[in-house]
């Protein structure tokens, strides 16, 4: 049994993202697995997804330190969670298997290379697997003074790949295995306000940061507000083909 795990807090993502996460992973996992949603707010979610309370999390107060939270996934115990675990950010589109994402490296810390620092050791949180409570330190030393953890770290992800990869090493995902949507679906320059996106090739999970989120990127979305992009128009073709994996 593996688990796949997500988290939703206050009101930026509505409980549709979580069921339908829930749905794609239904499709594209044939392992037998736990889906279970940490959440303060189980209102709409599908009766199919496990709930369980957010775990406590000291966060400074100010609003870019919402992602924060992904720390508490390290605490030991997580809920009654034991085991293998897949994180996946409520507004990733899983578009192929998930099975590899739990044959690969058995038992290391796996995560996304970060695509805006390739040559850097810094992962992307949108998708990363770990063993439940078995890396306590991680939150433990965040715990200790959350001030001057985030104030050293500009993303938890900078500080959880780095803290791992110090102490257990980090792994990269195979490159192809998860995309993002606006770097690597959608064509080149002045080309992406003209020509369609699609689906890289070997993508299993592609991921969605900033804009625009799935469902906005299935209809017509304005691309930035920079005046020389306007002659070109002022929104993005649809991804429809989103749509096929979106549900």
């Amino acid at each position: 049994m593996v688990n796949v795990v997500c988290m939703k807090w206050g009101t930026l993502y509505g409980p549709e993202y979580v069921n339908v996460l829930r749905n794609m992973v239904a499709r594209h996992l044939s392992l037998p697995h736990r889906f279970v949603c940490l959440t303060e707010c189980p209102e709409g979610l599908d009766p199919s997804i496990e709930v369980r309370p957010l775990p406590p999390c000291h966060l400074p107060n100010r609003p870019e330190t919402q992602a924060w939270r992904k720390i508490s996934l390290f605490a030991a115990p997580l809920a009654d969670l034991e085991g293998s675990t897949l994180f996946l950010d409520l507004d990733v589109v899983v578009t192929d298997s998930l099975d590899p994402f739990f044959a690969f490296e058995p038992g290391r810390f796996c995560i996304i290379h970060n695509w805006t620092h390739p040559d850097r050791r810094v992962g992307n949180s949108s998708v990363f697997r770990f063993e439940a409570g078995q890396t306590p330190y991680v939150f433990e030393e965040y715990e200790r003074d959350p001030d001057k953890v985030v104030a050293e770290n500009r993303t938890e992800q900078i500080y959880v790949t780095q803290r791992l990869d110090a102490r257990e090493g980090a792994v990269w995902w195979p490159e192809a295995w998860c995309k993002s949507f606006t770097k690597h679906s959608l064509p080149k320059g002045f080309l992406k306000v003209l020509q369609p996106s699609r689906l890289p090739e070997g993508c299993h999970v592609l991921v969605f940061h900033g804009s625009p989120n799935p469902p906005e990127a299935i209809q017509k979305w304005r691309y930035g507000r920079r005046k020389v992009l306007r002659p070109f128009g002022k929104f993005m073709r649809p991804a429809r083909w989103l749509a096929a994996y979106w549900r």
